[in-house]
């Protein structure tokens, strides 16, 4: 496997806006909601070279999520963006009553998630987005780990007939995938083979949990490292081999410790295969400003926390 560090990086919300671009003026019912932040989710692509396909909703996610399920039910496809936080907690109640419970074929897409939202604040950080929507019945729940995943997602996306959420990050991150990817819904994907320990993550925390893996061989650990970009339908089988084959897990994502990936992957365990697993995320406490790297160290989810966990996970075998 390539040096994590060496790879390339782009951004995920730049191929986001060009992707959904694309789209729109591939496909007729293509329509891309703006909740006033086009400038930083990249939907404003949409606004300037197809704006018959750009509707600007206002700082008002839950009328934009009542306009968005009145437009799938009409046959439309919708894609209604802006920050995770104001998606997930904001419009959740439309988002159940008039989108989840009918079925209905909407988008949503999740801007800014996690706690790398620059210096933007508190307000805009997304620490249980995750845990929300993957309570709700027919949610199709997505956390890609680069730019090239972003795209093929929302290709599959597209052609999935039911409700959708994908949560996206702000800044750049190493692009892991080839171009011949081939994304399935509620399918994980192995990207490092090992013997001793199995990390499962998601999202942002991929790049660094194949960075911790890389750490960890040199030491002389095996490690292996499943991707879990679908959180909802979980990939239960992938998560009974990995305890099968390696005996602890631990899981990493940019989100509460409660309710999202490591909840997830928990519950397969607790009733298919108990070992032993540690998560790494974001425990009970509320987040800040601040610079990135300062904040990953802070709480205690970057590379060298993943490391700290798999020696503790270990021990536990």
């Amino acid at each position: 496997m390539k040096n994590i560090q060496l790879i390339k990086k782009e951004s995920m919300r730049d191929v986001f806006g060009e992707t959904l671009l694309q789209l729109s003026i591939e496909d007729e019912k293509v329509y891309a909601l703006d909740g006033d932040l086009a400038n930083s989710t990249k939907v404003d692509r949409v606004a300037m070279k197809n704006p018959e396909k750009f509707l600007q909703m206002g700082i008002a996610e839950q009328n934009m999520m009542s306009v968005a399920a009145g437009l799938a039910s009409t046959g439309v496809q919708p894609w209604a963006t802006t920050f995770a936080a104001f998606l997930s907690k904001r419009g959740i109640d439309q988002i159940q009553v008039q989108i989840a419970q009918p079925n209905l074929n909407v988008k949503m897409v999740g801007a800014y998630s996690g706690i790398l939202t620059g210096l933007t604040g508190k307000t805009h950080q997304a620490l249980e987005d995750i845990a929300i929507f993957r309570t709700l019945v027919n949610m199709v729940v997505l956390a890609p780990a680069d730019s090239v995943e972003v795209k093929k997602m929302m290709e599959v996306a597209h052609q999935h007939e039911g409700p959708v959420y994908i949560r996206l990050a702000r800044d750049p991150y190493p692009v892991i995938f080839e171009e011949d990817y081939n994304f399935e819904i509620g399918k994980a994907v192995t990207l490092k083979e090992g013997t001793d320990i199995t990390i499962i993550s998601t999202g942002t925390q991929t790049s660094r949990s194949l960075e911790a893996a890389e750490q960890l061989d040199a030491e002389g650990v095996s490690v292996a490292v499943v991707h879990m970009p679908t959180i909802k339908p979980l990939d239960k089988e992938a998560i009974i081999k990995a305890a099968e084959m390696t005996g602890v897990i631990v899981t990493a994502e940019e989100h509460s410790i409660y309710g999202g990936l490591g909840s997830a992957v928990a519950e397969v365990l607790v009733e298919e295969k108990p070992v032993p697993m540690l998560r790494v995320g974001v425990k009970d406490r509320n987040s800040e400003s601040g610079p990135n790297e300062e904040m990953l160290e802070k709480y205690e989810i970057s590379t060298r926390h993943i490391v700290k966990a798999v020696k503790v996970a270990i021990k536990n075998k």
